[in-house]
């Protein structure tokens, strides 16, 4: 098989403009919502970003063209990778803001640099999950129900992705709607646009067309281009490690590595199935250097294999797209020519694409899964809407002043003057806490009930019982801008799951299956 054909660059298009979207979200959310400054962004992160992408991009199409060479076959694709998008949004919202947050309530001089740092310790750990987990991958995937895995995502993607930017599409209705339009029709009405433009393209350019046409414009100068080579971070990241960072958000750092861990994995099995079979551990293992390279540069922001291998191969893409991908956002890091394109093209130009991902991610949750799993999908779906909730909650109270510089700190109190309001507070805060966690195990619990295996039902509990007593759930502490986690035992929601433990375990002696239950829910 030849390094390159003429499919790579209908290929290369296709993948790089999801990579650059990613690329914008990323700078437009480090500057807009974490107050990066911009050497910072466009000095360390970006470049650390690109040598991720870089080492990716190079290794797996040199996987592809060995896999061609040693079954002697022309048509391997190679995989493809680039910015974990999940991983994204929940390392902007559930590690860095807060971090940055609190950081502002200490006083503390340059919350910015501490947000960073957090951010490096939680790349820097999925890596090494992803490493680990490279090892043991397939009995992770085996002892975890899809649905549990699915629709823990989907909370995700439905609430920080999807509807934020929802939030932001009525906002801007001209742009928003206009772009959700373009998406629509090209991914959903699964038609294509004359002389073989993009659909996302078009979306973009259309987006920036109207954000120009209606006021939109850009702040700031455009910047300019020069060269910022990658250089590593050693010091800050040791320095970052040597922190609390990684305990604190260890109820978001590990479960988002096991995902990415068994989200690589299920691409490699839908290359497999595409009759691409290549080895689980070494791509997992690459794509796990490939995030502890991105933290060592300066990267908040992991990587992944992204889905649609089946959908590249079919396009005509073998090895030679990945090369491309990866010099193409090596290059435009590099130079700092994307900061010119964030100039250029607001984040509101690609919004519709990235609400389009959080729908998608959503969906597939009830597609990919047996009909009688529906209701567990449902219940992995509502910890993710409980800690967007406790989110939008304690960013109204800042909105008002509570939880800032001379305003009124956050406190106990609050749980009543919102029970005032018949409002739960302390529920959502309670969940909050490793919601990421609580909704893989509710949603895999319901799943095993449904199956009527009760006794794995009861194992579940009894895992969320061990994470409650170790406090990696549903514990959590007062700061004067925030509730974050602590790492104290949360003994009523220990023992509440081991209640739960115990009803399933009985449920053998004090139950009767319905006869015809099962048989009416096919139907």
């Amino acid at each position: 098989m030849r390094w390159f054909v003429r499919g790579d660059i209908d290929g290369f298009f296709g993948l790089a403009l999801d990579n650059l979207v990613q690329l914008l979200v990323l700078s437009s959310l480090c500057l807009g919502v974490l107050g990066f400054p911009a050497e910072l962004v466009f000095g360390r992160v970006l470049p650390g970003a690109a040598v991720s992408l870089l080492i990716g991009n190079l290794f797996y199409a040199w996987q592809a063209h060995q896999l061609a060479r040693r079954e002697q076959r022309t048509d391997v694709c190679a995989l493809p990778y680039g910015i974990n998008t999940v991983s994204l949004f929940a390392y902007v919202f559930l590690v860095m803001l807060p971090a940055k947050l609190a950081a502002q309530a200490a006083g503390d001089a340059d919350p910015a640099r501490t947000a960073w740092h957090a951010g490096l310790v939680a790349c820097f750990g999925a890596g090494v999950i992803e490493l680990l987990g490279s090892l043991v991958a397939e009995r992770i995937r085996k002892a975890t129900p899809r649905a549990a895995l699915l629709s823990t995502l989907a909370g995700i993607a439905m609430t920080f992705i999807a509807l934020g930017f929802l939030l932001r599409t009525y906002a801007q209705p001209i742009i928003g709607l206009g772009t959700l339009a373009i998406i629509l029709l090209v991914y959903f009405g699964r038609v294509r646009f004359r002389f073989g433009l993009p659909g996302g393209l078009v979306a973009v350019v259309l987006g920036t067309a109207f954000a120009w046409a209606t006021g939109l414009s850009p702040s700031g100068s455009p910047g300019s281009v020069s060269l910022h080579l990658p250089m590593p971070v050693l010091g800050e990241l040791l320095t970052a490690l040597g922190g609390s960072y990684w305990l604190t958000y260890l109820s978001v750092i590990l479960p988002m590595g096991l995902f990415n861990v068994i989200g690589s994995m299920q691409n490699i099995e839908s290359a497999q199935a595409a009759g691409d079979g290549y080895s689980t551990r070494s791509s997992l293992a690459v794509n796990g250097l490939g995030c502890v390279g991105a933290a060592l540069f300066g990267s908040c922001f992991p990587t992944t294999l992204y889905i649609g291998h089946p959908g590249w191969k079919a396009m005509g893409a073998r090895a030679g797209y990945s090369i491309y991908n990866g010099v193409f956002m090596s290059l435009i890091c590099f130079t700092g020519t994307l900061s010119l394109i964030a100039w250029a093209v607001p984040i509101e130009a690609g919004m519709a694409i990235v609400l389009w991902i959080g729908i998608v991610i959503a969906a597939q949750a009830f597609q990919a899964v047996p009909r009688s799993h529906a209701p567990a999908v449902v219940m992995g779906l509502l910890p993710g809407l409980a800690g967007w909730s406790a989110f939008m909650a304690k960013a109204g109270l800042h909105a008002a002043g509570a939880g800032t510089p001379g305003g009124t700190p956050f406190s106990v109190d609050l749980i009543k003057s919102f029970g005032h309001s018949d409002i739960w507070i302390d529920g959502a805060l309670r969940l909050e806490q490793g919601f990421i966690l609580s909704a893989m195990i509710l949603s895999a619990m319901t799943v095993a009930v449904i199956e009527r295996q009760f006794m794995r039902a009861a194992l579940w509990c009894v895992a969320a019982a061990a994470l409650s007593a170790l406090g990696l759930l549903h514990s959590y502490q007062w700061t004067p801008a925030d509730t974050v986690l602590r790492l104290a035992p949360a003994w009523p929601w220990a023992i509440a799951y081991l209640v739960m433990a115990a009803c399933f375990v009985l449920a053998r002696w004090v139950t009767v299956p319905v006869e015809g239950a099962r048989e009416q829910e096919r139907h």
